[in-house]
This record gives C-alpha cells, structure tokens and sequence, in this order.
C-alpha cells in the first residue's frame, strides 16, 4: 500500500469514529437542554385567586391614600373602575350557580391587569395630596387616613370609597376657590365653612365603615 493509500483510509477512518460524537453533540444542543421558560407576564399574579386579587389591589389604592401619592380624584376614579369590575364578577357568577368558569376568571384577570396600570400611573404621576401644616390640612389628612384604613380592613367598599372621595375632592375644589379668592389664604369664615363640610364627611365615613356592607 503507497502512502497516498494510506492516508485515505486513515482519514476515513477519523471520519467515521467521529460521526457518531458529533451527531451526539448535536442532539444534546437541541433536545436535552430546552431553553429556559418565559418570565411571568406582568401583572399575572401567579396561584392568586381572584378575592385575592381584589384585596391586593385594594391594599395598593389604601397605601396611595395614606401616603398621597394618590389624590382624592385619582382614587373616586380607581375605585369606580374597581366597583365595576365588582359588578361584572357578581353578574358573571349569577349566571353560573355561584362559580366562576375559566373564561370568567380570565376576563377579570385581564380587567384587574388595566387597573393595577392605572394605580401604578396615578400613584407614580406629578399629582399629590398637599394637606398643608394647618388646622384645615390635617383635617383633610385625618379623613384620608380615616378612608385608607377603611379600605385597607374591608370595612368600605369601592363603591362606598368612590362618593367619600367624590365628597373629599369637592371639598378640596372648595378650599382652592376660597385661597383664590383671598390671594393664597383661608378667612376665619372660609375655614368654619370647610370644617362644616367635613364633619359631615366624617360623619359619612363613619356611617359606611360601620353599615353592614363590606369589600368580599
């Protein structure tokens, strides 16, 4: 055999011992290490039920109130949408004996995704509540306080937290009108009014946190 023989059959030697290693790797690359699983998408809480979905977002709106990041406008609006959202489960659960079916689930899934946007936004946004280191702006924060631990308990729905804060922001629009009209400050007459106004608030938030409605 010449050398030119030789080193042929030499070759196709290592070609043949190597095939079977490569076709190996191979397989390895593409079938034994599956690319790893998506993250979660944002907004899909993982295992929580759709109860627990509401308190979240509930605990979220209270903890804006509390701190304000979130005005009384912003929040009269959240707990509409969230009140809606309410009214859509309840709807959805009479025309099923009670339950709630994989569609339905998804449905309200996807509606809380929009809200707990929306709460983000408004929380994180340019818009706070300034209470002011006065008789009248620790009134404001008390009620605020007082409506955020209603929330936070269960004790107001978001119904019931929409007209308490649709009644804070009104109050608030007041205040504004008032400091207008007097270049920035309250009369002795502005702040009776404004204190008038919120005992009756108070009186509301109180009636509300203790009637037999609660957040389920």
């Amino acid at each position: 055999m010449n050398v030119r023989n030789i080193l042929l059959t030499g070759a196709a030697l290592i070609a043949i011992s190597c095939a079977p290693a490569f076709a190996q790797s191979q397989s390895g690359t593409s079938g034994s290490a599956p690319a790893p699983a998506p993250a979660p998408a944002p907004n899909q809480p993982t295992g929580q039920s759709i109860a627990q979905r509401k308190d979240n977002q509930q605990d979220r709106i209270a903890n804006g109130v509390q701190s304000g990041q979130l005005t009384a406008g912003e929040t009269k609006n959240l707990e509409n949408k969230e009140a809606g959202i309410n009214s859509e489960e309840h709807t959805m659960r009479s025309e099923d004996d009670g339950h709630l079916t994989s569609a339905d689930k998804t449905a309200l899934n996807q509606q809380q995704n929009h809200l707990s946007n929306k709460i983000y936004q408004d929380k994180h946004n340019a818009n706070t509540a300034h209470y002011g280191d006065n008789e009248v702006g620790q009134r404001r924060e008390n009620q605020q306080d007082r409506i955020a631990q209603g929330v936070r308990s269960g004790q107001l729905t978001p119904g019931e937290t929409s007209k308490l804060e649709k009644q804070q922001q009104s109050i608030n629009r007041e205040d504004a009108h008032m400091r207008q009209a007097d270049g920035g400050k309250l009369t002795g007459a502005d702040k009776k009014a404004l204190n008038q106004r919120q005992n009756r608030a108070s009186n509301n938030i109180y009636n509300k946190k203790h009637n037999a409605r609660t957040q389920k």
